[in-house]
């Protein structure tokens, strides 16, 4: 895969200050001890704690612990040993594969170490299980280097093959005719999965190997015999080491320079780079001709694994080791084990999703109270581009629509500094006081309901006679006491408060309960009259439904009155509605009986 079209995220490190307070802290807590660390440590999931009769080929497993960088595994037949696995590094990977598989039939322990960058690591408690008890001889296995019919191989390669499952050892053969011995007659080499003839091999010739895996049960049988063809003599590169960044470097930039040395008679390198010894996921095998690389950017808080392999026409080098170097810390999250929490260094910020002003107030000026080193506002339009308002922790705005605010915290890191931003998008709406336009009055006997119209851009709450509430969401309020009343409108982003009061000529005072239209001369006419204690009321109109809504009449309220007529034609006796208007445009309404 080329350089090129490689793609890495980019992350952040801290300064030197920083690193040297977690230096002590850590080094506070290897003085005195911390009980809360062990909780951080995974578990197994796979083999559990306590299982049995597990294979000898599993493969073990962990949950990921957030904030670790990395794992360091250990494999042994007592409590905390090495003796099959001794502190191997898995990268940040949360599986292993014993690359030997298993003992039989035995107690193993398995020792998890999280990882830290120039920091102590923090040893978990060891947990256990038995392998099962084989019953089956192994199955063949194949050449690994070179495969089964290479050609033109270098008379010093060495010989590697797969794992057979279930074996713990293997007899080879080597020879320059079939079923030949010549180079190595039959012989157990143990449980190893390559080996290294005592002289090279004889050049422009066909060799023969055949691999028989063993075990307790007994040997297999009949595996096929597998060959390759040596070139003609020449000499292989040799192996080269990193020199930047050095094998086992901390705190690597995120951006690095990788060179290593230079090796004579070299034509170029095969460089592997994976995020664990077994995976290439950055650099799979890519070929460099010269003995450094152009800048990756690596992920933060992670080891990284890599292998640089000489190659001439000769061939590749043999037995190249794997390195490692781990990069700087980025904006986390990292495990602090003095609080035994997750630590970020993004700055905490504390905005709302909706920011509302005033018409009249504006620009209308927002200030953050976060603790930050920096701060920017943005305006998001409709297709998500966004125009920088301000740089500082304050920002005018003008308008409505969607917004972006971002803190952020500067760390420096090798060749300059990064930052730790943190983002928050939120809407920005106008707002401004309410204007009551109407407040319509119904009642029935002694209380009446009261719902208050109003116009406006705001969000608005309403009270009755206390203009500090209690105030509610709706703008009706049911059975109020008959009498003056005064309303109260909120604008609930504070742009202020309006209030109406409710005349006195809004009652059912002076609207007659009933009258009888029968042509005595005594109650023929329903009309408003105005109670004497009132005062002086004036009406605009009145107009009469009756029971279902239907429109009969519009009355003036300086007219002699309603007949009970509907085009001319007497109406039965039942109730019927009326609603009035005043001067001020309130209204009130109620109901009457018609009788004959």
């Amino acid at each position: 895969m080329p350089y090129t079209d490689l793609s890495r995220r980019f992350g952040v490190g801290f300064d030197n200050t920083e690193c040297m307070l977690r230096k002590w802290l850590y080094l506070i807590i290897l003085l005195y001890g911390a009980t809360s660390i062990a909780q951080q440590c995974p578990n197994l999931n796979s083999p559990v704690n306590g299982a049995v009769n597990v294979p000898v080929t599993t493969t073990i497993s962990w949950d990921e612990v957030e904030g670790v960088p990395g794992y360091i595994i250990s494999i042994g037949t007592t409590p905390g040993g090495t003796d099959i696995i001794n502190e191997r590094s898995v990268g940040n990977a949360t599986g292993y594969v014993p690359p030997l598989g298993l003992p039989e039939n035995t107690k193993i322990y398995v020792t998890l170490t999280l990882f830290f960058f120039d920091l102590p690591n923090i040893t978990c408690p060891t947990e256990s299980f038995r392998t099962e008890a084989v019953t089956s001889i192994p199955t063949c296995t194949s050449l690994r280097n070179p495969v089964d019919g290479a050609s033109n191989v270098n008379v010093a390669n060495n010989i590697q093959w797969n794992y057979a499952p279930t074996a713990t050892s293997y007899e080879l053969t080597i020879g320059t005719t079939p079923g030949g011995g010549e180079i190595l007659s039959p012989q157990n080499v143990g449980n190893v999965l390559s080996y290294n003839p005592p002289a090279d091999f004889p050049p422009s010739t066909q060799i023969f190997v055949t691999i028989t895996p063993r075990n307790a049960i007994g040997g297999t049988p009949g595996c096929m015999e597998q060959q390759f063809t040596t070139g003609v003599l020449a000499t292989l590169p040799g192996c080269t080491s990193l020199i930047s960044p050095v094998n086992g470097a901390t705190n690597v930039p995120l951006t690095p320079f990788i060179e290593w040395t230079e090796v004579p008679g070299a034509n170029g390198y095969r460089v592997t780079i994976g995020s664990s010894p077994f995976t290439a996921e950055i650099l799979d095998n890519v070929l460099f001709s010269t003995n450094s690389t152009l800048v990756i950017d690596f992920e933060p808080n992670r080891t990284f694994f890599m292998t640089i392999i000489p190659f001439n026409d000769a061939g590749l080098a043999i037995g190249c080791t794997q390195e490692s170097f781990s990069t700087i810390l980025g904006c986390g999250p990292y495990f602090d084990v003095v609080t035994g929490e997750l630590v970020t260094l993004n700055p905490e910020i504390n905005f709302p999703d909706t920011v509302s002003f005033c018409q009249d107030e504006a620009p209308f000026t927002v200030t953050t109270m976060d603790t930050a080193e920096g701060f920017r506002w943005y305006k998001v339009d409709a297709f998500g581009d966004e125009v920088l308002l301000s740089e500082t922790a304050s920002v005018d705005l003008t308008e409505n629509g969607q917004y972006r605010y971002e803190a952020y915290n500067t760390v420096a890191q090798s060749g300059g500094s990064v930052e730790c931003p943190t983002t928050k998008f939120f809407n920005v709406v106008s707002s401004e006081v309410a204007r009551i336009t109407a407040v319509n009055v119904t009642g029935l006997e002694d209380v009446i309901d009261i719902d208050i119209r109003v116009e406006g851009i705001g969000d608005y709450e309403y009270a009755l006679d206390n203009m500090d509430g209690p105030y509610q969401a709706g703008s009706v309020f049911n059975d109020v006491p008959v009498g003056s009343h005064t309303a109260y409108v909120r604008d609930r982003n504070g742009c202020g408060i309006v209030e109406k009061e409710i005349e006195q000529d809004l009652t059912l005072e002076g609207f007659p309960k009933f009258f009888t239209p029968n042509g005595d001369g005594v109650n023929d006419f329903w009309q408003f009259i105005p109670p004497p204690a009132l005062g002086e009321i004036t009406l605009n109109t009145i107009l009469i439904f009756d029971r279902f809504g239907v429109f009969l009449a519009e009355i003036d309220p300086f007219s002699i009155g309603w007949d009970g007529k509907f085009k001319g034609k007497p109406l039965p006796s039942s109730d019927y509605w009326f609603k009035a208007s005043d001067h001020s445009n309130n209204n009130i309404s109620g109901h009457f009986a018609l009788k004959r």
